[in-house]
């Protein structure tokens, strides 16, 4: 159950790492991205795809680069992770009594 969530918070922390790679670096190509991060390249690939499916990004004959929406993501994007983190603070089981077995 866990292990699900684990993978996807990995997969998000890639995915805004190689956003903040283009945003820092446009424009810039998957060569590169993946020599910085240590990513393969298929695993920067998807990100890139993701990036570009949600309009947070888009692709030039150099490499990726930011789009208008980018600037707008990345303004809410601490307010959205604040909140799942308050959310996943709630569901901690750390004040019940100890459990019988």
């Amino acid at each position: 159950m866990i292990d699900r969530l684990e993978k996807e918070v990995d997969m998000l922390e890639r995915h805004l790492q190689v956003l903040k790679m283009v945003i820092e670096n446009e424009p810039i190509g998957i060569v590169k991205m993946s020599n910085e991060t240590g990513y393969p390249h298929h695993k920067v690939r998807y990100s890139l795809r993701v990036l570009e499916e949600e309009n947070l990004i888009e692709p030039s004959s150099q490499g990726a680069i930011k789009t208008e929406r980018t600037a707008e993501f990345v303004d809410e994007l601490d307010d959205k992770l604040d909140d799942i983190m308050d959310k996943l603070d709630g569901m901690k089981i750390e004040d019940v009594a100890e459990i019988e077995g």
